[in-house]
Parts: structure tokens; C-alpha cells; sequence
């Protein structure tokens, strides 16, 4: 039987599992206290040896020894093996219990879906449910041990009313190498398409749902038969059992404690702590690598087959068609519905509810950054001009190096955001700025152009951001007076020039 404490430690509380610690049943104690008294038994029998028996130079060479084994002990990675095997063998323990099928998915729809009040209809519902519990017990029988000593043969599968003894003789005519735990599910999905030939299931919407519940529980049944067949790799499992037995074998010499030590103890005591854990640890993986069999915290699945039969059993015959009458409910006349608490529960109505981690923060509401804007998709990313260096083949003459290296005097059109701004070029010279505060492209080459003319037109936004009012080129040249283009010569720089600037690069 399943050992459970759920509801012992539902609440923290100072030195809640503490109460675990005295427990017998399920408990490390009854899996490792054998093993501990064999490890115990022949460290005391050791240390006799060494105190009583051995001489002073054979003592000598026995604390080398021991030296030695306590040292390279140190090198098996005992901690990171031992981890990552009992990790994956949990997490294996808790999807084998998952694979278990259980009826209460397929329940519902059989009894929703398979029609009739008379006694066809009843003997449909309750042969499809069975079928399905039927696969169950056949799969659960072929890998678990207790359902196994519960149903040892066929025959008392039949006895126990899952089966009859015309369907064990068809069941048993049908030859296979193989586990026959599918072939109620097959009698399942023909008295199905024969129900809808009858018009029990009333359309094909309703069969697919069936088929697809039945599916979903076979899937299940099958999930679990191929989880006892393929079992956690042995060369992982051997490995890790080598490598605790090793370890300790080696800790019963190198843990010893010798003559010349400045401390002498009889009893190991943090060298049995250190068994107990590891070996515990392995003790653990022991015990839920299968958890189909009988130790404490094995499943149990003879409750769940007992569980699954009346349950289904219950919801397509009894509960078909048996309603409760509709009435109005306690709040139908207001608004919101309130339980009411007891004096134990009243305090939790004093906390409010949660709204959202940002429902309470405080934002300073600058008028200026909360008016909304259009949002401006596609637009084109700005190059500065370091930039451009990488992303075009030619560089930009305004910054470039090959400009001030005889390749002529180009003058270029620039126009600068604000006022103020330094010449980045001590030749360079111009006499006004544009009040706008734009700035131009600078000259793209041919292959910036290709690409521009193949990608398609860009869609003008209007932006109502204050200060940065966006219009059309025909209102700017209505409201605002025409400036004229500020023209920025770059002198061809002289050979002093070339070298200063190199030298300042």
C-alpha cells in the first residue's frame, strides 16, 4: 500500500518533517538497515584486526594503505553519477504512473453518446465499458506482480466478471506471439461502428469522438506495456551500483581510524552518515526503477482496477439519462455571487484581490510622453555614417579617408539637426544652418539604388509626436518660407593636412 503524509505537511511548520523521521513503514530504515549492519560488521571487524592482531609493521603499512584508499576514494564521481541516475529514474516513476489508463474520459462519452433506455442500450453501454476495463487488466496483469497473484489465470478473469466465457474462448482462438492485450479494444471499436449501424451513436461527429477517447486509452495501455519492456539501460545501472559498492569497500580501509591519528574513535560516525545517504540514494532508485511490484510504495493497482470497474460501470448504466431537476440556483437574482466563509475562512475576505503585479504602480504622467503616436511600420534604419563603412562597399566622403587621398574635390550637400554643431573637418566651411533640423541621406551608391528599387515603396506615416510635426513636401513648401540650400566646400586637403589627420586616426 501506497504510503501517503500529504496531509501532515500541508501546512509549514517548525520541524515539520520531523514527524516523518519515526516512521517505519515505507521508510529508509526497512530498505537500508541491512546493508547498514554488513557495512558496520566488517568495519569493526577490521579495526579488530588492525588493533589487536597486526603487528607494528604490518600497522605501519596498513595506515598506507588506508592512506591510499582515503585519498583516491576521492576521485569516483560518485555524487554526479549517483544523482543523474536516481533523476531519471524518478522522473521514469512518475510517467509509468501517468501511462496507467484510467476509464473516466471514455466513461463520459459513452454514456453521452451510446443512446438508448432499454435494455440493448443499457447491455451496449455496459459491454463497451467493460471491454475497456477488460484491455486494462490484461495489460496491468502482464506487468504488475499483485495483479498478477490476483488473476493467475484467464479463468479468473472470467470469474471475476470481466470477461465471459464465450469471449475467453474467442480470445484464446486467436493466435498471436504477442501480448493480446489490444483485442478488446478491436471488440470495442466494432461494437461501436455496429452501434452506429443501429443508430445508437446517432452521427459521425459522436463515432470519431468515441474512436478518439478509445485511442487515447489504448495509447495508454500500450505506453505502460513498452515501459516494462524497455528498462533503464543495465550498463547505467551497473555502473552506478559499482561505483557505491567500490566506494565503500574502499571507505572500509581508508576511513579507519589509525593509532598514529592525534584522534582514536571506535565508532565511524560520519562514515556511516556517509553510507546511510549514498547508500540510501541507491536504495531509493532500488525501489521505484519498478514501481509494479510489492514494496510499500509500489502502486496499487489492484485498488485502481477495483476503482476503475465500479466507477465506469456507475457512470454509463446508473447515471444514463438520470438527472437531477433544474432549478434556480442560490444567486439568480444577483449580480455577483458570493459564497459565504466560515469564522475559520472569514479572514481571507479581507485581502484583496489580485490584480495584476503592475495593477498598482504609480507612472508620472508627462503629457508630452503620454499622447499616442502612429506607429510607423517599414520604415528604413538610419546608417550613421561610422556604420556605412560596413554596410556599403564605398565609404562616406564626408568621414572617409579616400577623399583626402587625391581622389578630387567633391562637394556635398549636408545639412546639420540644431545649431551649433562643430565641423568634423577643419577646411570645411559654411555660413548657415537649416532651421528645419533635418538631415539628408548621404549619396548612395549603384548598388544601394538596385536595392532600393526593387524593395516596395515605403508607406508615409504621420506622426503627431509634438516638436517633430510630419507633413507632406507640398505643405512644408505652403507653410514654410523657402530656405535657401546651404552649400558645404570641402577643400582638397594639403599633404600637412593628410599627415596630421593620419596621425590623429
Amino acid at each position: 500500500m501506497t504510503v501517503s503524509y500529504t496531509l501532515e505537511v500541508a501546512n509549514a511548520r517548525f520541524g515539520g518533517f520531523s514527524k516523518l523521521l519515526f516512521r517505519w513503514k515505507g521508510s529508509i530504515y526497512k530498505l537500508l538497515y541491512k546493508e547498514l549492519l554488513v557495512f558496520s560488521f566488517c568495519y569493526a571487524l577490521l579495526s579488530i584486526i588492525y588493533r589487536l592482531v597486526l603487528t607494528e609493521h604490518q600497522k605501519i603499512i596498513f595506515a598506507k594503505v588506508a592512506d591510499y584508499c582515503n585519498e583516491n576514494s576521492k576521485l569516483i564521481p560518485l555524487p554526479f553519477v549517483l544523482g543523474f541516475y536516481v533523476t531519471q529514474v524518478m522522473k521514469r516513476w512518475w510517467d509509468q504512473y501517468t501511462s496507467i489508463p484510467l476509464p473516466d474520459q471514455l466513461m463520459c462519452v459513452v454514456s453521452s453518446n451510446v443512446h438508448g433506455g432499454d435494455e440493448r442500450g443499457r447491455l451496449l453501454r455496459r459491454t463497451l465499458i467493460r471491454y475497456a476495463n477488460l484491455s486494462s487488466v490484461l495489460i496491468l496483469r502482464s506487468v504488475s506482480v499483485r495483479v498478477l497473484k490476483r488473476f493467475p489465470t484467464m479463468e479468473h478473469i472470467v470469474e471475476a466478471g470481466f470477461m465471459t466465457h464465450e469471449e475467453l474462448k474467442k480470445f484464446e482462438s486467436l493466435s498471436s506471439d504477442f501480448n493480446k492485450y489490444w483485442i478488446p479494444c478491436v471488440w470495442f471499436t466494432n461494437l461501436v461502428a455496429q452501434a452506429r449501424r443501429d443508430g445508437r451513436v446517432r452521427d459521425d461527429i459522436a463515432l470519431k469522438l468515441l474512436m478518439d477517447e478509445l485511442n487515447k486509452y489504448r495509447a495508454k495501455c500500450s505506453m505502460l506495456f513498452h515501459y516494462d519492456w524497455i528498462s533503464v539501460p543495465l550498463v547505467y545501472t551497473q555502473v552506478v551500483t559499482i561505483a557505491v559498492y567500490v566506494f565503500f569497500a574502499s571507505c572500509l580501509i581508508g576511513r579507519q581510524f589509525l593509532v598514529v591519528s592525534r584522534l582514536d574513535i571506535y565508532v565511524p560516525i560520519y562514515a556511516l552518515l556517509e553510507f546511510f545517504f549514498y547508500f540510501g540514494w541507491l536504495k531509493v532508485a532500488e525501489q521505484i526503477i519498478n514501481p509494479f511490484g510489492e514494496d510499500d510504495d509500489d502502486f496499487e493497482t489492484n485498488r485502481l482496477i477495483d476503482r476503475n470497474l465500479q466507477v465506469s460501470l456507475l457512470s454509463v448504466d446508473d447515471m444514463y439519462q438520470n438527472l437531477p431537476p433544474m432549478g434556480k440556483d442560490k444567486y439568480w437574482d444577483e449580480q455577483s455571487a458570493l459564497p459565504p466563509y466560515t469564522l475559520a475562512t472569514a479572514a481571507e475576505t479581507l485581502k484583496p484581490s489580485f490584480m495584476g503585479s503592475t495593477f498598482d504602480m504609480r507612472i508620472d504622467m508627462d503629457p508630452e510622453q503620454s499622447q499616442q503616436v502612429a506607429a510607423t511600420p517599414n520604415l528604413p534604419r538610419a546608417r550613421t555614417p561610422m556604420l556605412s563603412r560596413f554596410f556599403s562597399s564605398a565609404a562616406s566622403p564626408a568621414v572617409g579617408m579616400k577623399n583626402l587621398k587625391g581622389l578630387g574635390v567633391r562637394s556635398q550637400l549636408v545639412r546639420f539637426r540644431g545649431d551649433g554643431f562643430p565641423s568634423p573637418n577643419t577646411n570645411t566651411r559654411y555660413t548657415d544652418l537649416d532651421p528645419d533640423g533635418r538631415i539628408d541621406e548621404e549619396e548612395t551608391t549603384e548598388d544601394e539604388r538596385e536595392s532600393r528599387a526593387s524593395e516596395p515603396p515605403t508607406p508615409k506615416v504621420v506622426s503627431r509626436f509634438p516638436r517633430r510635426l510630419e507633413a507632406s513636401e507640398r505643405q512644408k513648401k505652403m507653410e514654410q518660407p523657402k530656405t535657401p540650400n546651404i552649400l558645404i566646400t570641402v577643400d582638397e586637403p594639403s599633404e600637412e593636412n593628410i599627415e596630421t589627420d593620419q596621425a590623429e586616426c
